[in-house]
């Protein structure tokens, strides 16, 4: 488990680091008055998220490669992130959707429903923990793999 220790810290530092991105997002009105910016302004947070998978996996590579790290290497560490984060989707979903905003559900249908973007019936199918759950579980799984691939590229120091 010593030889994760590294991934698992960024893990949990990317989850953190989630919850406080809702904060921030419920603080700028982007769940409720302000929610038609919502969709555009969340992925905003991307921006973050490849910024902690770059520290996480320059860390890897300075503090357990001793500064020497092929793409492999740094995939599988972005992957051990990536399970990470993917484990606890379900749970940072919960957190945000019952404390952080509670009403953003209520809301966002609202706003889909008011705007023609879907009928009721299809906006309380889409918006709705269970939902958000899957899609945030699955999401972080594809987005991480992503992200690792593409990082670990970069900070690649070694040929394989």
């Amino acid at each position: 488990m010593n030889k994760f220790t590294i991934e698992i810290k960024w893990g949990i530092l990317f989850v953190v680091a989630s919850l406080l991105w809702m904060v921030f997002e419920k603080a700028m009105g982007w769940h409720d008055v302000h929610i038609d910016k919502q969709a555009i302004y969340t992925n905003f947070f991307g921006i973050i998220a490849v910024l902690i998978y770059f520290l996480a996996l320059r860390d890897k590579r300075q503090n357990f490669y001793d500064g020497q790290m092929t793409w492999r290497q740094g995939f599988v560490a972005g992957i051990i992130i990536t399970i990470v984060v993917t484990l606890f989707a379900p749970l940072t979903q919960y957190i945000t959707s019952t404390y952080i905003t509670p009403d953003y559900f209520n809301n966002v249908i609202a706003y889909s429903v008011k705007n023609s973007v879907m009928n009721q019936e299809q906006a309380e199918a889409y918006f709705n923990l269970k939902s958000y759950i899957i899609q945030a579980t699955f999401g972080a799984l594809v987005m991480g793999v992503v992200t690792a691939a593409a990082v670990a590229w970069f900070l690649k120091t070694k040929k394989q």
